[in-house]
């Protein structure tokens, strides 16, 4: 069992010191968060200079407490394409042990709880990629056989010990069933999760991977419910404040002339009942049915509280009523 808001780490190593980290996780736990969430390209932004610099300080931390057995952690294997990681190489057998084993060496524990494909070697709509993605370009001779090596390589790791569950991120409906129908036909682990971004500005998982989630069991574990700080209106008429990763990244994806009526929108609802508007927003996603939990990340600790206390929040039938208003004002999402 997991709590509904999970503990985001992809700033520890950029924007936030080690000490800074380990306070987070401190304060998240005291709140009854025991969920949380990393990955071994982590922190961001990612480079070879910021590579598993996160999942060292939720080591450190871990090895600092001796807290291990009351956190659920979750990790991420690299879908490919970042030369410092394994030469850019997409997931195979070989490589997600690999890489398993670093992300053990470096959070200071000997399994994971949830590991994680952190996107598909073959593409993604995600990442900004919806207008260009054209699934017509795969190759089904060799994704399938991909999926099979990383699949069994993962029911090894898992009859070792070393994972307890599996789980994709930034997958699509074919690709999670293509698992799904893998792990029953050779009894290899079945998806547990999928972490997609989902938020007030992008809800690609209402349709097909609402479906999904509701007949096979696989729950959402949504990054970027705040859509990437969009929502709290700092970036808007292309303000950068300094320390933001909007600042760090040279602009938000998130935050564009098509976005910002929405922002704006939500930032005027919130206020006529009078909510803050990032806890509207992650409040929002926790009312769906699909969702397992949202990853919250914050900078600092009074974000950290807020967001946190968000799940505490119950919104009424006129703040639900007036969000799906302005969802169907301004659909566009990118």
């Amino acid at each position: 069992m997991v709590s509904e808001i999970c503990l985001g780490t992809m700033t520890w190593g950029v924007q936030n010191s080690e000490a800074e980290g380990h306070e987070q996780l401190d304060y998240a736990l005291a709140q009854g968060v025991n969920f949380i969430d990393t990955a071994e390209l982590y922190a961001i932004p990612p480079g070879a200079e910021t590579y598993g610099k996160t999942e060292e300080i939720i080591g450190t931390w871990l090895a600092k407490t001796g807290r291990r057995g009351d956190v659920v952690l979750a990790t991420k294997v690299a879908g490919g394409g970042n030369r410092w990681i394994r030469g850019g190489r997409p997931p195979s057998g070989e490589s997600v042990r690999e890489a398993l084993e670093g992300s053990l060496r470096r959070l200071r524990t000997d399994y994971v709880d949830l590991y994680q494909i952190h996107w598909p070697a073959r593409g993604s709509y995600h990442f900004e990629n919806h207008w260009s993605y054209d699934p017509s370009r795969q190759d089904r001779d060799a994704v399938v056989p991909q999926l099979e090596e990383v699949l069994q390589a993962i029911g090894d790791l898992e009859r070792e010990g070393k994972i307890r569950h599996l789980g994709l991120s930034n997958e699509s409906a074919w690709g999670t069933m293509q698992y799904l129908r893998l792990s029953q036909e050779r009894g290899w682990p079945r998806v547990a999760t999928i972490q997609n971004e989902y938020n007030l500005l992008r809800r690609y998982y209402d349709t097909d991977l609402a479906e999904l989630a509701h007949h096979e069991g696989v729950g959402l574990l949504a990054y970027s419910p705040l859509a990437g700080g969009a929502l709290s209106g700092k970036y808007l008429d292309g303000a950068l404040p300094e320390g933001t990763r909007g600042a760090l990244l040279g602009g938000s994806n998130r935050n564009t002339e098509f976005t910002e009526p929405a922002i704006r929108a939500y930032m005027k609802l919130a206020a006529d009942h009078g909510l803050d508007v990032c806890q509207m927003a992650v409040a929002y996603c926790l009312t769906k049915p699909f969702m397992t939990s949202a990853i919250i990340g914050a900078t600092g600790m009074d974000q950290l509280r807020s967001d946190i206390s968000a799940a505490k929040l119950r919104l009424g039938d006129d703040v639900l009523d007036g969000i799906e208003d302005i969802h169907r004002r301004y659909p566009r999402t990118l």
